[in-house]
Formats: structure tokens, C-alpha cells, sequence
């Protein structure tokens, strides 16, 4: 019996097997390009495009349309008032921070009795936006506390002031990153020379 030969080799067979490995190259040359890009970029975000914290500065605040009677009989005292501050705020980044709709509130002991609205916007790269901001107290709640009267009588009034703001970063259009600022103040108002002290001022920044 005669054995069976096997089939001749062709120069197809070599062929396929060059193609396949080229193939295989050059996804695996793809694939390490995308990889150091990415890394590149990571690395570039992380140090040099580091997103960094808007910075909210107090620059003065100021005391305005004051009016104050007191109702000795029925023991109340009638107060209209507005408060009004002049913020900045510091953009150290190397792009551009979007913030949304806010408010800055002024309280009571505890109470909210004023806000006024922050619109939206932006501030470019390494800027600084001022912001002037005028709150008046909504003086029916001031006045539904039992507290307001004896704080009338001793000429101090003893207020806080808070303003946050929240907006985000975006890093070589890939990276976005959120970012809030935030302060609170202490305020008295003096009644006998119609001023203002505001103090201990409180930041909160953070990515």
C-alpha cells in the first residue's frame, strides 16, 4: 500500500501567518500609544492642570436703608434693613470655572431672614470676579422672634452672613472636576451709630 502524502505547502500559508503577526503589531503599537496619551494626560491633570480652589475674599460690607422704631407698650420693636457686601472671588486655575444659580442668606439666631440670588456665570482662567450683593431682611421674620426686642434694646444686633458657591472645572475638555467655595461671617449692627462689624470670617473651599 502506497502511504498518503501530505498536502504541498503554498506560499499562501507564510503569508497569512506574516499578516496576522503585523496585524497583531500593529493593534498592540495602537494600543500602547493610547495608553502613554492617556497617562500623559492623567499626569498633566494631576500636576501642571491640577485643578485648584476658587478662593472667596470678604473685601467690606456695609449697612444700608436702616430703619428702626420701638413699640415700648406692646413691648416689639419694627426694624427694616438691608445689608449689603462686596465679595471677590479667585479663579487659580488654568481653565475656566462655570458656577451655577446661588444665594447669599442672612440669619437671625439660627433663622433665615434675608437672601439675595447669585446668577450663574463664569470666571475665566487665573481671573477674579467681584460680586456686590445687597440682602434685605425680610423684617416679619425677623420680627417673629422673641429675641429681636432685647436685642433692639441693647443696640446690637447680632447677624450671620453666608454665601456658597458651586461650579466646576474642566481640564483639557476630558477632566471635569467640582468645586465649592463657601464663607460665613459674624455680623453686628450697631443701632446708635447706624454701622456695621463683621468678624470672624469662616471659608470653606474645596474640590
Amino acid at each position: 500500500m502506497e502511504e498518503a502524502s501530505s498536502p504541498p505547502m503554498t506560499d499562501e500559508q507564510p503569508k497569512e501567518g506574516k499578516w496576522r503577526n503585523k496585524r497583531r503589531n500593529i493593534c498592540i503599537a495602537v494600543l500602547a500609544v493610547v495608553v502613554i496619551l492617556f497617562l500623559v494626560i492623567l499626569i498633566l491633570a494631576l500636576t501642571v492642570f491640577k485643578a485648584k480652589r476658587p478662593v472667596i475674599t470678604v473685601k467690606s460690607m456695609n449697612l444700608t436703608d436702616l430703619g428702626v422704631s420701638v413699640d415700648m407698650a406692646r413691648m416689639r420693636a419694627l426694624l427694616n434693613m438691608t445689608v449689603g457686601a462686596d465679595l471677590s472671588v479667585r479663579n487659580p486655575n488654568v481653565a475656566g470655572v462655570k458656577y451655577k444659580d446661588s444665594s447669599a442668606l442672612l440669619g437671625y439666631r439660627g433663622e433665615t431672614i434675608g437672601d439675595a440670588p447669585i446668577p450663574a456665570g463664569r470666571i475665566s482662567a487665573y481671573s477674579t470676579e467681584d460680586m456686590n450683593i445687597a440682602v434685605a431682611v425680610m423684617a416679619d421674620r425677623l420680627m417673629s422672634n422673641p429675641r429681636v426686642f432685647a436685642d433692639v434694646m441693647a443696640g446690637v444686633l447680632p447677624l450671620t452672613a453666608n454665601t456658597k458657591i458651586s461650579g466646576k472645572v474642566s481640564l483639557l475638555s476630558v477632566f471635569i472636576i467640582h468645586v465649592t467655595s463657601a464663607v460665613s461671617c459674624d455680623i453686628n449692627v450697631f443701632f446708635s451709630n447706624r454701622t456695621i462689624d463683621y468678624h470672624q470670617c469662616t471659608y470653606d473651599t474645596k474640590l
